[in-house]
C-alpha cells in the first residue's frame, strides 16, 4: 500500500491581531444565529404537531397519539441539549475573544 501524497499547502494570510477580533466576534454571532434558527425550528415542530402553527395542513387529534407526543418531546429535548452544549462552547470562545481584546491594544500600539 502506498503512502498518501499530501501537497505542501502554505497559504499566505496576512491579518493583524486587530482584524481578527471582528472576524472572531462575527463567527460567534453567526453561530448564535444558526442556533436561534434551530431552536425556532424545534418550536415550529411542536406547534405543528399541536395544531397551533399557521399552515394549510392540520393534524387531527386522532392522528397524534400520546406516543407520538412523547417521541416528539424526546427529539426536541435531545436537540435542545445539543444546542446548550454548543452555547457553552460559544461562551468559552467569546471569553477567549474578550481576553484577546485586552491584549490586542498592546500588540497594535
Amino acid at each position: 500500500m502506498s503512502q498518501p501524497n499530501i501537497p505542501n499547502i502554505t497559504p499566505t494570510i496576512s491579518i493583524t491581531p486587530g482584524q481578527t477580533i471582528p472576524l472572531l466576534l462575527a463567527s460567534v454571532a453567526l453561530e448564535e444565529l444558526a442556533l436561534a434558527h434551530i431552536i425556532n425550528a424545534e418550536a415550529e415542530k411542536i406547534q405543528f404537531v399541536l395544531g397551533t402553527l399557521s399552515t394549510d395542513i392540520k393534524l387531527s387529534p386522532s392522528v397524534v397519539s400520546l406516543s407520538n407526543l412523547l417521541d416528539l418531546d424526546k427529539s426536541v429535548q435531545r436537540t435542545l441539549r445539543d444546542v446548550i452544549k454548543k452555547e457553552m462552547l460559544l461562551e468559552f470562545k467569546f471569553e477567549n475573544i474578550l481576553d484577546l481584546i485586552d491584549v490586542t491594544p498592546k500588540l497594535n500600539g
